[in-house]
């Protein structure tokens, strides 16, 4: 069983422009007293077939979670324009237990540019909208007490998919990162 319940994730500022910083509010319940803080990671995945364009776009120690927006020349330029995903994860200890998934499509603003996109991407006009009411939410089990029990096996993830049951983000379903990677 997890000490830490999340009970709501609020995105706020959505849909903005590509440009604009990301602002999440936060809710959540500590089921037993910890003794350390618990990290909160918000990651922009900038493609789906390389993790390199991946971005940590912030990284805080209590909410809510504010951040820049993603780096567009670390984007490919082919991969502006679309679909991707936006990963927000918690971690405790450098375990990561929770880690919630949601897509994002960028697009132009314009009518005009969406018909006949420029050659090169106009990243000021393009807008870009969570799609906050499916997120995907995968749990991983850790042990947030290792001083009670150090070598305690724990299970493998659980994962909530959204409410259409189908696999959204299967594509980035990445495992936690080791902790080396932290």
């Amino acid at each position: 069983m997890s000490a830490v319940n999340i009970t709501n994730v609020t995105v706020l500022d959505n849909p903005a422009s590509f440009l604009t910083p990301f602002q999440f509010e936060i809710s959540y319940e500590c089921l037993t007293a910890l003794k350390d803080d618990l990290e909160w990671k918000l990651i922009y995945v900038g493609s789906a077939e390389d993790e390199t364009y991946d971005q940590l776009l912030e990284s805080v120690l209590v909410g809510p979670v504010n951040a820049d927006p993603p780096d567009p020349s670390k984007i490919r330029e082919e991969d502006i324009i679309g679909v991707t995903v936006l990963l927000l994860t918690c971690s405790y200890l450098g375990q990561e237990f929770i880690r919630v998934g949601y897509y994002v499509n960028n697009d132009y603003d314009d009518e005009q540019l969406r018909e006949e996109p420029p050659p090169k991407v106009l990243v000021d006009r393009v807008q870009r909208n969570i799609l906050s009411d499916k997120p995907r939410v995968t749990k991983f089990p850790i042990n947030f007490h290792p001083e009670n029990n150090e070598n305690e096996e724990q299970p493998p993830p659980s994962e909530l998919p959204s409410e259409t049951g189908e696999d959204p983000l299967a594509v980035v379903d990445r495992g936690p990162p080791d902790e080396s990677d932290s």
